[in-house]
Order: structure tokens, then C-alpha cells, then sequence
């Protein structure tokens, strides 16, 4: 009779270590899945937009070529912040000094952002219409519109 009972346990501590194990993996298959990729975080756009293997690849690539020059576009705005900082720290007026560095830093991010709505339309295009179009008002209400403008009081 202790054998029985041993062997009962036995065989329901398999099935729940099987059983943990097949809902353990099932829940890391998309992390699983996304180490694999060569661009895992570009994840969530493959999943959200549903997009094929052959649209994800041509979107990676266009990611991968991207970067750089992002990466280029973000050590110069940088540079000019810390310049127009050092300027605002010294000076407690509009100087012609402060005038021209405002002007570059506007200047910067508006290449800036010239740059990542041709990206965007780029991944856009990659996409089927209909989607392409969804990403692109994702996109530009997260990236492109201002979010904490000034007001003025009447």
C-alpha cells in the first residue's frame, strides 16, 4: 500500500514539473524569439503592426542603416546644449553669443527631426498601406508634436 502511494506521488510530481515546465516555456517564447532576432528591439513593431518576416527584415535593415547617423545627430545636439549652457551660466542677457548658439540648437533638431520623419516614412513605406498609415500617426504623436508648449495668458 506505501508503495502505491509512493508511486502516485511520484507520477503527480512529474506532471506538475512537466506541467510548470511547458507554461514556463510558453511564457518565454517571445523572449526567446527575441533574442534570436538581430534587432530585438524592434520587437513590439513586428508584433503591433503584424508584419512578415520579408517587411520585418526590410525595416531591420532600414533600423540598422539609421543608427548611425541618429546616434552622429544626438552627439551634436549634445556638444551644442553643453556650449549653450556654458553660455547661459555666464551671461544673464541675450548676448549676440547666446542668440547664435539658440539658433544652432534649433537648427540641430530641426535636422534632427528631418531626419527621423524620413526614416519613418521609409519603415512606413516597407509596410502594407493600411498599416504604414497606423505607424505613421503612432509615430509622430510620440516623436514629432510638441508636448509642453508654452502658453500665453489673456
Amino acid at each position: 500500500m506505501m508503495r502505491k502511494g509512493l508511486v502516485i506521488l511520484a507520477f503527480g510530481m512529474l506532471v506538475a514539473v512537466a506541467a510548470f515546465c511547458g507554461i514556463y516555456f510558453k511564457g518565454i517564447g517571445r523572449q526567446r524569439e527575441m533574442t534570436r532576432m538581430d534587432t530585438p528591439e524592434l520587437y513590439w513593431l513586428k508584433k503591433e503592426f503584424r508584419l512578415s518576416d520579408a517587411e520585418f527584415a526590410r525595416i531591420s535593415e532600414l533600423h540598422r542603416k539609421y543608427l548611425p547617423g541618429c546616434a552622429e545627430m544626438c552627439h551634436r545636439i549634445d556638444e551644442q546644449n553643453t556650449a549653450l549652457q556654458k553660455l547661459l551660466a555666464t551671461n544673464s542677457t541675450v548676448t549676440p553669443d547666446v542668440e547664435k548658439a539658440l539658433n544652432a540648437s534649433a537648427a540641430l533638431r530641426t535636422e534632427c527631426q528631418k531626419r527621423m520623419l524620413d526614416h519613418f516614412y521609409q519603415v512606413a513605406s516597407t509596410m502594407p498601406p493600411e498599416q504604414g498609415r497606423r505607424y505613421l500617426t503612432w509615430i509622430q504623436q510620440r516623436t514629432l508634436l510638441p508636448t509642453g508648449q508654452m502658453t500665453s495668458q489673456h
